[in-house]
């Protein structure tokens, strides 16, 4: 894909203090979003207004729709008109997003959701913090599909991640998650944005071919299939039905195979290029403590007591949720003890690290229902009993 320098128009410079909300819309702003739908919801509204005050100022479009299906819906429409695209949800409008999530995915349409997690299920706790819709960013819609999901666990990994998933999202022609949560969304830190000329963006990968020859679903030379702008002169379709290259429906078995596998293998086949993570301590270490988001915080002090206590012990953060770094787990796991999981859920994540480790250490989850952070104590106690 083509590395451009972002649009000087759209980049605030400097050293700002915002919160994490705040940051996701400079991020897409920097990245070249022009065209945002959505709808308020606690506690991601703060994105929606600020993109409000400053898409019009870049020559941008921002509009409230009717509900979250519709922003959704507003999206895929605004891409296929030429458009960098994304919007921000939470809890239960994430869930009402779903269906034309996957409708996104089975189109192959590039764009961005933020998910400022709540507590949940249904309304739950609009202005308070949980990270449960983790599984559902990988599996809420119907179909097997393929996504990416970003987890900030700072105000400058807002800007900075908000960035890199628009550039995903265009090189694999996928929608991408920011999964940040209430407490990140709305923390107040220092958030450096450098000048447009030190900003990489991904060009989108246009179709510049004879107009009438265009194949929506013809993949280049790298997987990826190009995009053209309704109105540009070429005649295709495209729909969430199993299809051809030209977009047209083919209902078979045969067919539905090339699609879902492509959609699949374009994500999981370059995994290795997608996937980061943050590791600290690891080389010899006894335990070690993953975590993600505003956890991964929240573990620091329990991580600092526990080397003060003697215990060999790394970090390892999920910058890259999903795909989830299973290849890394798979090789730690042969050499620690214990690996020790808190997140502000039930255990939702710490599935994958078990389907990874298999039998090769203990997993220790460390839940919490939501509404606030973990008590650092809680993970030191699972920490000490990790290592016995």
């Amino acid at each position: 894909m083509k590395k451009v320098k972002a649009d000087p128009k759209g980049v605030l410079t400097g050293a700002h203090y915002l919160d994490g909300d705040y940051a996701i819309a400079e991020g897409g702003l920097a990245a070249g979003c022009r065209f945002f739908g959505g709808y308020p919801i606690t506690p991601s509204t703060e994105t929606a207004e600020h993109f409000a005050g400053r898409i019009p100022k870049v020559g941008g479009i921002f509009i409230q729709m009717e509900d979250e299906l519709a922003s959704m819906a507003s999206l895929i429409g605004a891409v296929w008109g030429g458009q960098k695209a994304m919007t921000v949800t939470s809890g239960p409008g994430f869930s009402l997003m779903m269906e034309n999530i996957g409708l996104a995915c089975m189109m192959e349409i590039p764009l961005v959701i933020a998910n400022v997690q709540r507590g949940g299920p249904s309304t739950g706790l609009p202005t308070l913090t949980g990270q449960q819709d983790m599984m559902q960013a990988k599996w809420g819609s119907h179909g097997d599909y393929e996504i990416i999901a970003l987890c900030p666990d700072s105000p400058q990994e807002c800007f900075d991640l908000t960035i890199d998933a628009f550039n995903l999202s265009e090189t694999y022609r996928v929608p991408v998650f920011v999964m940040t949560d209430e407490c990140v969304g709305h923390m107040h830190e220092k958030v450096i944005i450098p000048p447009a000329e030190e900003i990489d963006v991904v060009e989108r990968k246009w179709y510049t071919g004879p107009v009438g020859e265009y194949l929506p679903y013809k993949n280049d030379k790298d997987g990826i299939p190009f995009l053209a702008r309704v109105g540009e002169g070429h005649r295709f379709h495209t729909t969430g039905l199993t299809h051809d290259e030209r977009g047209y429906p083919v209902i078979n078995a045969e067919c539905q195979k090339v699609n879902v596998t492509h959609i699949i293998e374009k994500i999981r086949g370059n995994a290795d290029k997608i996937i980061r993570i943050e590791e600290n301590d690891t080389e010899g270490a006894e335990i070690v403590v993953i975590s993600y988001g505003i956890t991964s915080r929240v573990a620091v002090r329990a991580v600092q007591q526990a080397k003060k206590a003697g215990i060999k012990i790394g970090t390892l953060r999920l910058i890259t949720a999903w795909p989830f770094p299973e290849k890394r787990i798979k090789q730690l796991a042969k050499k620690v003890k214990a690996f020790v999981f808190p997140e502000i859920n039930y255990g939702q994540m710490v599935r994958e690290v078990e389907r990874a480790s298999g039998n090769s250490c203990k997993v220790v989850s460390v839940p919490h229902c939501g509404g606030w952070v973990h008590d650092p104590q809680d993970i030191l106690d699972a920490i000490k009993e990790a290592v016995k």
